[in-house]
């Protein structure tokens, strides 16, 4: 098994696959789908219920297993708004949505907080600065 990257709009300006394989972190069993907003208000409306697109939705199927699906409109659109790159922002939410098909997840302080350590200890390895720090002052 091994991480299977699908493209659910034009490529262009958006990570290679091999790029988004490697945020994924060794994850096996595991599907990234970029969509656009479409797709990705359809995704939140019928599983969350909200009306409006998101950054990135996860879908366990168990032992680490799933799908991720980051919907780039909203992700460049975050990248921007946060003086980052995308490709910084879509590394942190790769990461972000393996951890939730590990078990995580950031309903309670205490488990965001957790959560977010193991966050920034595996983007640091990829060689990716803390993507809390900026907004972490006023957070905490």
């Amino acid at each position: 098994m091994s991480v299977e990257v699908q493209f659910a709009m034009p490529r262009r300006g958006l990570p290679s696959p091999a790029a988004l394989r490697s945020w994924a972190m060794g994850a096996s069993g595991v599907t990234l789908r970029i969509v656009g907003a479409r797709e990705g208000r359809a995704l939140n409306k019928k599983y969350r219920g909200k009306g409006n697109p998101t950054n990135v939705l996860s879908f366990p199927y168990g032992d680490g297993r799933g799908d991720v699906v980051l919907c780039h409109p909203v992700v460049a659109r975050e990248a921007r708004a946060q003086g980052k790159s995308v490709a910084a922002h879509y590394a942190h939410l790769v990461v972000h949505g393996i951890l939730h098909l590990r078990g995580y997840d950031h309903e309670k302080k205490r488990d965001a907080l957790r959560m977010e350590a193991r966050e920034v200890r595996l983007l640091r390895r990829l060689g990716f600065p803390d993507p809390y720090a900026v907004k972490s002052a006023s957070r905490r």
